[in-house]
């Protein structure tokens, strides 16, 4: 028998001890993709936030961090039309399906029905996926599903899996639940849900604004806004590549919801107009633009909210015009009647920017809408009382339910004769199509914009 060999330790011959490394996956796109969908599942993460730091942690960029972006928002976008076809290609029912399987599943699903990536490569990659996240057996059965769906395309799917009332139909073909689609419904009408619902799956272009005194469009590159006079459309690219963004003196910011500070900016008041106030202001957006608006005229702006985090975000998006404070806005530290003008941006579900936020669909329930509406109506009592007789108040929720939206405002004014309603389109003449009034409500499908609701009211001097 050979003598035993000594164990060798480092500096011996032998392989030397280093540090444990992460294992690179195989694929890595699909599983950036993958792990932002199980995120948002387990842990109710979002999209937008996540995935961009993990296309630089792990190193994607290019044509690989195109396809990651376009495989998760792709598949949170169709999830619902999705689970209909893997209802009828499995043995089991999608409510069965381990969620890590069933995530990996709808990627494949998204692949094959929905990109130009070859039948057998969606398979074969889908598979390998499921192998590493979920073992060998049920590799074979996410093969034997992806096989069936692969045997037809979307269109004829669709005519298999779409139920035949109306709503039902709305909700597989453009992937929303049933409540959303009887919502949109009543807030768009009849003739304009399936524009609005179909708008919604399509990619929302990258907006920028130039905050006032601090930047100007040209500085931005891309193509100057429909409407907005201080934003810009930008084809492609990262936007924290162009300086006035890195520096803070631009961002990313939707042209609705630039346009609704800027009708706020724009109402016509009799005497004193220093004090300005964005009662919920985090994380910022609006707060950055109406701070510059103020900071030009001479006047003042408090940005307000009750999280510190989100007051902290408020205070890198400010210039000197304006004063962040952490305040409960429905319990205001303040004297009534202290401002010129307010902001009331409302927390809501966010089913206004379904397209940039494709998994709130999938997280909000009807009962949120409920719970929404007591804060909602106090934030917008409080802003009222916060601003002098004469004074003007902007109310705006990202979402077109009628529940967070005019029925909101009527409810906080009936019985007060001391309020009136502006004509909020008046204020906004550059853009057509924002309803008959008193109220603005603007669209994606009309617009390209997000779903923004804005309500001007005076208190009566």
């Amino acid at each position: 028998m050979p003598p035993r060999q000594p164990r060798r330790t480092p500096g011996q011959g032998g392989r030397p001890n280093r540090p444990a490394q992460r294992r690179r996956p195989r694929d890595p796109v699909r599983r950036t993709a993958f792990d932002v969908l199980q995120a948002v599942d387990e842990r109710d993460a979002y999209a937008n936030l996540l995935l961009p730091s993990l296309l630089r942690e792990r190193g994607l960029t290019g044509r690989d961090a195109a396809l990651a972006t376009e495989l998760t928002y792709g598949t949170l976008r169709g999830r619902g039309t999705y689970d209909a076809v893997l209802d009828v290609c499995s043995d089991r029912p999608v409510a069965k399906v381990d969620r890590p399987l069933l995530n990996v599943l709808r990627l494949g699903v998204h692949q094959l029905l929905r990109t130009r990536i070859p039948a057998h490569a969606a398979v074969g990659t889908t598979v390998d996926l499921a192998r590493s996240v979920a073992g060998p057996g049920q590799a074979k059965f996410a093969n034997a599903v992806l096989r069936k769906v692969s045997a037809r395309d979307l269109d004829t799917w669709l005519g298999i899996v779409a139920p035949e009332d109306e709503t039902g139909r709305l909700a597989v073909m453009h992937s929303h639940p049933r409540w959303i689609v009887n919502a949109l419904r009543d807030a768009a009408g009849p003739a304009e849900v399936e524009a609005l619902l179909a708008a919604d799956n399509e990619r929302p272009r990258v907006t920028l604004v130039a905050r006032p005194g601090r930047a100007v469009v040209a500085e931005l590159g891309g193509e100057p806004a429909a409407y907005s006079p201080y934003a810009a459309y930008l084809p492609e690219g990262d936007p924290g590549s162009i300086p006035a963004v890195a520096e803070g003196r631009a961002a990313v910011q939707d042209e609705a919801s630039q346009l609704v500070a800027l009708a706020l900016a724009r109402v016509a008041i009799e005497g004193p107009d220093r004090r300005w106030l964005d009662l919920c202001a985090g994380p910022g957006g609006k707060a950055g633009l109406l701070s510059g608006l103020a900071g030009e005229r001479g006047a003042h702006l408090l940005a307000c909210d009750v999280q510190p985090h989100r007051a902290r975000l408020v205070a890198k998006s400010v210039d000197a015009a304006g004063e962040v404070a952490v305040v409960d806005g429905t319990r205001p530290a303040w004297r009534p009647g202290s401002f010129d003008r307010a902001l009331v941006d409302a927390p809501c579900t966010g089913l206004g920017a379904l397209r940039r936020r494709p998994e709130a669909r999938w997280r909000r329930s009807p009962e949120a809408v409920a719970e929404l509406g007591p804060l909602q109506r106090r934030l917008l009592a409080s802003a009222l009382e916060s601003v002098r007789p004469g004074g003007v108040v902007a109310y705006v929720t990202c979402s077109p339910h009628l529940a967070e939206t005019r029925v909101v405002v009527d409810d906080v004014l009936r019985g007060r004769d001391d309020v009136e309603r502006l004509d909020a389109p008046a204020h906004l003449k550059e853009v057509s199509g924002l309803g008959d009034g008193p109220y603005a409500q603007f669209w994606p499908h009309r617009h390209g914009t997000d779903a923004m609701f804005l309500a001007l009211l005076r208190r009566r001097p």
